[in-house]
């Protein structure tokens, strides 16, 4: 059993990620506490390139630190959720549409925000201002402007002179704030310079500062006139033993330093070695920041000024190469080393650890439970009442996530006979922790499991808990394995899967891919926007799609959701009593979810695809390609899927109809087959 209590990161601001990679690197240094980092995204960027990423010299995922992968790696569980307010004397931190996160320890590092003007927009937060620098025209008569010439304005505003050569910028500092020779190089890159606040004739993008966010202003913690929190030496909030703070949010009232990456950077390890003592009991150590920091500041061209204080050198290609390479290099350490890349892949979670169908089939055959399978049961007596069990070990550290995502596979079953969920009962087994990590965790299990259950009108009616005999995994939320039974009410007959009819269309409603991207995730190779693409998808409930088939439901002759065993395994167990009858597919009409298919060419697939590669016995026979597939295609047709798709069969007219309104995607169809 892990050490009592809860460290709560709260921001993967710079500070944050150097931590978690110490620990990913050092694992015998992590606290034995259970650890959490809630961020509001699941990456970080890198403030030191966000310049070259304006300028488009760089790709977004270049300096983008995935913090999903860095947690996985640290023994860290995350949760991506929006802070919303702090209550230190009770000690939780509130997030959006979810339960309070209760802690023991608090480390905050969740940056800054741009001060507010009535115009302009702020630059801070930086997904958002990059998202309005997208969208912004090239070719735009009117001139955008930056409001303020620190060194942020400045650093913008050239790399926006190399983002758009030809439009119209200008730069807005207070009077007299530039010196004659940053002046002449405004001058040189066609950037006007404005002395006064007149009303910007175009967009304006604001970089007159930062503050905290607004939040810390309300939970009674010390701050300065910017909204920084004040702590001490050692980056404990003052008159707050328990809770830590460094980067933009945070300021040592003894000796304050500008918000900046560059100190951030340097609180990385002072505020490693604190935390690590302050879950040990252990004396804390005071640090003292240098009182000034080397700014790197690129141009316009392939240059860059150096300044320290009030010395400045260049602008200097020289300088500018030291500093790409100084910003790569730091982006280069939180790549996962190469031996840890190349070690043997572990067993994946979540659907993919179902049993194979193989082992499966002949154990029910043994004890005469064999024959058609379906997605759910009718009860005896009860002609519209439906019922279905499903679960698996926790997919994802996040256990709010985890329930909502088990609740929506479970459901899946219902919906795939066209029932509406009316109740569920769950029995939870939860790791061998302290009762009050134990509490928190069924909490949030709990919630997001209710979170899948509220949208539809269902209730929660029941449950079991019990607590794991196992080893305890880290972090400790891996551990948590949930199981649902679900019941819902069909109006009319159930839709089975084996009632399949020739000229039937294929329909499905969403990718396929979970199974190689969360086996990816395993070992780094993932990318972070393609699994962020698919948790969208994966965690929106899918029981609106019984509006969109009920009008037709005379035309919908069979259905399933793909789950465990891929898209081929449930195409034969729909042709399992259906010998007479031919499946064509059309490979290109596959919807594959972003970098899955990538993923499958570098050899990359779930523990559980060795075992669903049997299925490719149907492509011999019932089950054609119209097109010679590719590897990636084959193993994408045995990939194990996680709230995967419905797949149903249907009339052409239902097809039209549905493939017009919905989510629907045609991938094939039924003929009748030779005698």
């Amino acid at each position: 059993m892990s050490a009592a209590g809860v460290l709560l990161l709260a921001g993967g601001g710079h500070s944050h990620a150097l931590v978690l990679k110490r620990w990913a690197m050092q694992p015998e240094r992590r606290p034995p506490q259970s650890i959490i980092l809630i961020n509001r995204t699941s990456t970080a960027l890198y403030s030191g390139m966000v310049p070259g990423l304006i300028a488009g010299l760089y790709q977004r995922d270049e300096l983008a630190i995935d913090l999903r992968q860095l947690c996985d790696r640290a023994g860290v569980a995350f949760v991506e959720a929006e802070i919303t307010e702090l209550n230190p004397q009770q000690n939780w931190l509130r997030v959006r549409d979810r339960p309070a996160l209760h802690f023991d320890w608090l480390s905050l590092d969740v940056g800054a925000v741009s001060r507010p003007s009535a115009i302009g927009m702020p630059i801070k937060p930086l997904e958002a201002s990059l998202t309005f620098l997208e969208r912004e025209d090239p070719w735009d008569t009117k001139p955008l402007r930056v409001i303020g010439a620190g060194a942020a304005g400045l650093e913008v505003v050239f790399a926006l002179r190399r983002r758009w050569p030809q439009r119209a910028l200008e730069l807005q500092q207070r009077p007299g704030q530039l010196d004659p020779t940053l002046q002449r190089v405004l001058r040189q890159a066609r950037i006007a310079l404005i002395d006064d606040d007149s009303q910007p004739r175009g967009p304006s993008l604001l970089c007159t500062g930062s503050q905290g966010p607004a939040w810390l202003a309300t939970a009674g913690l010390p701050l300065d006139p910017d909204g920084r929190i004040r702590t001490d030496r050692c980056l404990r909030v003052d008159g707050h033993p328990s809770l830590f703070a460094s980067g933009d949010c945070a300021v040592i009232s003894a000796a304050p330093r500008p918000a900046s990456g560059v100190w951030a950077v340097r609180a990385g390890r002072p505020l490693a070695n604190n935390l690590e003592a302050a879950c040990r009991g252990e004396p804390l150590h005071p640090w003292q920041p240098q009182r000034q920091a080397l700014q790197l500041i690129g141009s316009h061209l392939d240059a860059a000024w150096a300044q320290w204080g009030g010395w400045r050198l260049g602008p200097s290609p020289l300088l500018w190469q030291f500093k790409q390479r100084i910003d790569r290099a730091f982006m280069a350490g939180f790549q996962r080393p190469a031996a840890m890349a190349d070690a043997a892949p572990m067993a994946c979670r979540g659907c993919a650890a179902k049993l194979p169908a193989q082992p499966l089939a002949a154990a029910l055959d043994r004890v005469g439970l064999g024959g058609q399978p379906e997605d759910a049961a009718r009860l005896d007596d009860h002609s519209g009442l439906l019922q279905s069990m499903d679960g698996f070990p926790a997919l994802v550290s996040d256990p709010w996530l985890n329930g909502r995502m088990t609740a929506l596979h479970a459901c899946s079953d219902l919906w795939a006979c066209g029932a509406a969920v009316s109740s569920a009962m769950t029995t939870i087994t939860l790791p061998l922790v302290s009762a009050k990590e134990q509490q928190e965790l069924l909490v949030q299990t709990l919630a997001g499991i209710r979170s899948v259950l509220d949208e539809q009108g269902a209730e929660l009616i029941g449950g079991h808990t019990m607590e794991s005999r196992s080893a305890t995994p880290v972090p400790a939320s891996l551990g948590v394995q949930i199981t649902l039974t679900v019941n819902g009410d069909s109006p009319q007959s159930p839709l089975l899967k084996s009632g399949l009819q020739p000229g039937d269309a294929l329909l499905i409603s969403r990718p396929l891919g979970t199974g190689v991207l969360f086996a990816g995730a395993m070992s780094g190779a993932t990318k972070a926007a393609d699994l962020d693409a698919a948790l969208q998808t994966m965690t929106c409930s899918q029981h609106t799609l019984l509006e969109q088939i009920e009008p037709m439901r005379d035309g919908i002759h069979a259905c399933t959701d793909i789950t465990g065993f891929g898209l081929l395994g449930h195409l034969g167990e729909m042709l399992q009593n259906c010998p007479r009858l031919t499946i064509e597919l059309n490979g290109s009409a596959i919807p594959a979810y972003p970098g899955a298919l990538e993923l499958f060419e570098r050899g990359i697939s779930s523990s559980l695809a060795p075992s669903n590669r049997a299925a490719w016995r149907w492509l011999e026979g019932l089950v054609q390609l119209q097109q010679t597939p590719s590897a990636a295609l084959l193993e994408l047709l045995v990939d194990p899927q996680t709230c995967g798709p419905l797949l149903l069969a249907c009339n052409r007219e239902a097809a039209t109809q549905l493939t017009q309104s919905g989510p629907w995607i045609q991938i094939g169809s039924a003929t009748a087959g030779h005698e």
